[in-house]
């Protein structure tokens, strides 16, 4: 097992990760839940923001980060 150096990670790219990890996995849990509670029509919607979130969080780190 090695060390990862982390130094090389901009402030930028790291809230920018932190706050769309935060995004989804929230989403993604929260539509757990409704589907649990059987409240479907929100448990899709929980999972679409979800996606839609992911993709938008690829196209940021393409756009400003690559």
């Amino acid at each position: 097992m090695t060390l990862v150096d982390v130094s090389q990670i901009s402030a930028a790219l790291f809230i920018t990760g932190a706050i769309f990890i935060m995004l989804f996995f929230s989403l993604l849990s929260l539509g757990v839940l409704r589907m649990f509670q059987l409240k479907y029509r929100a448990g899709a919607y929980s999972f679409i923001g979800a996606v839609v979130s992911g993709v938008v969080f690829g196209i940021i780190l393409k756009t400003w980060f690559v």
